[in-house]
């Protein structure tokens, strides 16, 4: 059953939309991330536009982090102060990565910048969660786990304008975040990803931050950044598909629950490799499609005069 997507202006099997939503919502409920960096280069490989594919990725990503947020905020998980000072800088990232975005659409670049920087980001960060679910592997098997080193003062903690964060027990700067804030909302607005991937660790190993309070806070940053950066794409692009966002939404309800509970089967690591993996195969087949010959090549020529 075909159906017509406006925005895309491409027509797109409705049930090849529900099914990538459902693997994006059964990664989400098996691997506990959003998925918009997932999502994004999936909608590529069936045919929409990237400039479609990033704008309608981050109105996703909003849908997939508001009963996240809300399920944390019960428990407390949510430092409110450090996810403000993120937020700051995410909204000043999101704001020049729309200007970027829309700068590289009129040079007509935006395809090409959009899709090498999954295959940079994809490749990295695949690569990174692979070696680290290899080691921790390693660890268990040879029967110990690393004793819990204490936190060292690192530059971080030299730096001006330092603020008391009670919820995270950290008297830091508030320079660090902000860019971390920044950098998120620079990737959010040209890849349309919550950027999760990049500020859960920045959060742990750059700022120190305990656990118990980083996955919450990380999605109350991501919710209002992606949706003040689905809101600019909206205005300024006109790159918000609607009727391509429902179908997806949709489709990663009914996956994120069937993740959910497949996720409790599995340990953690196994879990974290097969991501990776996941993540470097994505990755992998997008490099392949910018140096591969297209199966059709386009040319344009002039009419005669």
């Amino acid at each position: 059953m075909q159906i017509y997507l406006p925005i895309a202006e491409v027509s797109v099997n409705i049930f090849t939309l529900l099914g990538l939503g459902g693997i994006v919502g059964l990664l989400s409920g098996l691997f506990g991330v959003g998925g918009g960096f997932l999502i994004t280069p999936l909608l590529f490989f069936i045919g929409i536009p990237p400039s479609v594919a990033v704008a309608t990725g981050a109105n996703q990503v909003v849908a997939s982090s508001v009963s996240g947020v809300l399920a944390q905020l019960k428990r407390k998980a949510v430092d409110i102060p450090m996810g403000l000072v993120l937020l700051v800088g995410g909204l000043l990232g999101s704001a020049s990565g729309i200007y970027v975005f829309n700068l590289l659409t009129a040079l007509g670049q935006i395809d090409l910048a959009v899709q090498l920087c999954y295959v940079v980001f994809l490749g990295l960060i695949g690569l990174l969660m692979l070696q680290e679910g290899i080691r921790t592997l390693q660890k268990q098997r040879k029967g110990g786990g690393a004793r819990k080193k204490r936190v060292q003062h690192t530059w971080v903690h030299k730096l001006p304008f330092k603020f008391k964060f009670r919820a995270s027990g950290l008297y830091i700067s508030v320079i660090p975040p902000l860019l971390v804030g920044t950098l998120v909302g620079i990737l959010a607005a040209i890849m349309g990803v919550g950027g999760g991937f990049i500020m859960v660790p920045a959060m742990i190993y750059l700022l120190n931050m305990p656990t118990k309070v980083v996955i919450g806070t990380s999605l109350f940053q991501i919710l209002f950044v992606s949706a003040f950066t689905t809101l600019m794409h909206a205005i300024t692009n006109q790159t918000v598909d609607v009727m391509l966002a429902l179908l997806l939404i949709v489709g990663g309800v009914i996956g994120a629950q069937i993740g959910s509970r497949l996720g409790a089967r599995l340990k953690a690591e196994q879990l974290r490799i097969l991501l990776a993996l996941l993540v470097i195969i994505v990755a992998g087949k997008l490099g392949l499609d910018l140096v591969l010959h297209p199966a059709n090549l386009y040319s344009i020529a002039s009419g005669g005069e």
